[in-house]
């Protein structure tokens, strides 16, 4: 049995983490963490306000904000607990000190933006894309209450395609007045973000070339999506040493 321990266990997917894990057979959830909610009630767990009440746990969870989400792996990894790691907006010197953690400790690390497999498998074949068209744009289209812009998943989309393109190709960009119109460059690729109500998770790659188009999306439509991802970084980290970043990696 591998004992689990979610911080955020309160957000949205926190509570569906939870529920995962006391679900399935090979895990054991032993507590829950939020500190905006100590003393809630979440099934058969009281949440606790700090991950001290993570006594035997192997694998630490993490949903919760870039805020804090530094300073949880600085308490996990640290303590030997290796951790899966779904909160968004980290960033490149966020993700290299969760590096360093790893490679001090005797605990891994699996960072990835989207633990959906379909969305894991539509960067995948964006990347494939990408070796034969070099035009391409992303637009990702989430909830109003996702605080981060451009998603995790759209920064790591763009990066996978700017590294696999053989050119470059550049559009015109927005006149003086709407600077934002074209979207966010990342790697040389525009990324649209879009936050409304209705929204859950969605991304589409649209890539062109003479004649033709080629569009490859991918569509959440409930949290659900991510829980098998979660639970296959869950049993896999302890056999991936150090940081592993991206939920493709874990699908070869």
């Amino acid at each position: 049995m591998t004992n689990v321990g979610v911080l955020g266990a309160s957000g949205r997917m926190g509570r569906e983490v939870c529920r995962a894990v006391e679900a399935a057979d090979d895990l054991t959830l032993v507590a829950g963490v939020d500190p905006h909610h100590e003393g809630a009630e979440l099934g058969n767990l009281v949440v606790a306000g700090s991950p001290d009440a993570f006594e035997g746990v192997d694998v630490a969870v993490d949903f919760t904000t870039p805020e804090s989400v530094i300073e949880n792996a600085r308490w996990c990894l640290g303590r030997g607990m290796h951790m899966v790691i779904g909160t968004t907006g980290i960033g490149a010197d966020g993700l290299e000190e969760i590096r360093r953690l790893t490679d001090s400790a005797n605990a891994n690390a699996i960072v990835a933006p989207n633990f959906a497999i379909g969305a894991a498998l539509m960067m995948r074949f964006a990347e494939q894309a990408a070796r034969y068209f070099d035009a391409a744009e992303v637009i990702e289209l989430h909830h109003d209450r996702k605080v981060d812009a451009p998603s995790g998943t759209a920064i790591t989309t763009a990066q996978r395609i700017g590294a696999a393109r053989d050119g470059m190709w550049e559009a015109p960009g927005g006149d003086g007045s709407h600077p934002g119109a074209r979207g966010a460059d990342v790697e040389g690729i525009r990324v649209h973000g879009v936050r409304l109500p209705g929204l859950l998770a969605h991304q589409e790659v649209i890539f062109g070339s003479a004649g033709q188009t080629l569009t490859v999306r991918h569509d959440t439509i409930d949290r659900s999506a991510f829980i098998p991802g979660v639970l296959l970084a869950i049993r896999s980290v302890a056999d991936r040493p150090g940081l592993t970043v991206g939920l493709d990696a874990l699908l070869d």
